[in-house]
């Protein structure tokens, strides 16, 4: 598919959920050369919003993407499914339409300023059915419609999301949230939820975009079972968490609520969790995802990686990245400079790197022979 088909398409499906780990859809679409064989099956063992799914959809490959994180998962998991905007809202409908009443409703002072009680009925609603029954395409495209739409900045016109004044990207802490709404007398809008499940659902899916193939899975990159997809994969197009980034689940709080979690910040950590304990640990932890991503791919696939660091870390992010390719089966052919958090939405740009950005880089491999 070449590059002039590829700007046609509807590019705007990639931006249905913020997410704060990512990084623009054109990196990984300049490394998807035109022309591309379409059984070139593409692979992200740190798919984080489903970027380069998307990216490998709008060139009409196949791709699979591996994350640790629910929300991650549901987000990128919407950007492969084929539907329309009528069947999304004619689910939504049915949800909202129906008797379910809400099993439990969340309280406390949060909860009480950070939604009107109907609206939080309503995404309570429809909260309880799509943890029940998410497996249609309709069902995980409206999922990844409302985690999107759950939290973000009140305008002066129609609600765009459901909440009180929030981030878009990261869930508030509750503390500080009640204090501010209070102290400025902010009171969360009554918000016609259907008629913005409606609105999104029709500008995220207007406009060509090529039938989605592949699939998003929970997992852990570290360790994957191999034999499925053993020798499948052309491509790898990824950008792992940086190191001392700890926080993705606490800092997404809400929406993994939203899709079962509790409706408190936990911040105790996970066996999928990265270890931060020094950069050599982190490092190994990486050569282990490499080795087992050479082992699923292609004795020619090419290997992509952007990777950087947050600016409170005092190390060298390229010897972490170079070091954890050592061993690895991959190669290292190439290695060049992409700029800084300043030049897109990068990972770095939520953690305070603005003010003092790291510069990141993007390392090219092959496999070992």
């Amino acid at each position: 598919m070449g590059e002039n088909i590829s700007t046609r398409m509807n590019r705007t499906l990639n931006a249905i959920c913020p997410y704060f780990t990512m990084y623009p859809l054109d990196f990984p679409l300049r490394v998807l050369p035109c022309g591309t064989e379409q059984e070139s099956w593409v692979f992200d063992p740190f798919c984080g919003r489903g970027t380069t799914n998307f990216a490998a959809r709008l060139r009409g490959l196949p791709s699979v993407g591996f994350d640790s994180s629910p929300v991650a998962v549901a987000v990128a998991s919407a950007k492969l499914v084929n539907t329309t905007a009528e069947k999304v809202v004619r689910c939504a409908k049915d949800i909202l339409s129906d008797s379910y009443v809400p099993s439990k409703v969340p309280s406390g002072l949060f909860w009480k300023w950070a939604f009107a009680k109907t609206t939080l009925v309503q995404v309570c609603r429809l909260r309880g059915e799509l943890i029940r029954d998410h497996g249609t395409p309709e069902r995980q495209m409206l999922r990844a419609i409302m985690l999107g739409a759950l939290h973000g900045p009140l305008c002066k016109g129609v609600p765009s999301y459901c909440s009180n004044q929030c981030p878009r990207t990261f869930a508030p802490k509750p503390t500080y949230a009640v204090s501010f709404w209070k102290k400025r007398k902010m009171n969360p809008p009554v918000v016609d939820v259907l008629g913005m499940i409606q609105r999104r659902a029709e500008r995220y899916l207007i406009g060509p975009i090529p039938s989605g193939v592949g699939r998003t899975y929970l997992r852990d990159s570290r360790n994957v079972p191999l034999d499925r997809w053993k020798g499948k994969f052309s491509w790898v197009i990824t950008s792992p968490p940086y190191y001392g980034m700890r926080t993705y689940l606490p800092d997404q709080w809400l929406r993994r609520w939203f899709l079962g979690g509790p409706d408190f910040v936990d911040y105790s950590s996970r066996p999928c969790d990265f270890e931060h304990s020094s950069p050599d640990k982190f490092a190994e932890q990486l050569r282990r995802v490499w080795k087992n991503t050479a082992v699923m791919c292609k004795s020619d696939a090419r290997l992509v990686c952007r990777f950087g660091g947050i600016h409170d870390r005092k190390y060298d992010c390229l010897e972490i990245a170079k070091n954890s390719f050592t061993e690895s089966g991959w190669r290292l052919t190439t290695i060049k400079a992409a700029g800084n958090a300043l030049n897109g939405r990068r990972q770095a740009m939520q953690f305070g790197a603005q003010k003092y950005p790291r510069q990141e880089y993007d390392l090219y491999a092959r496999p070992e022979a």
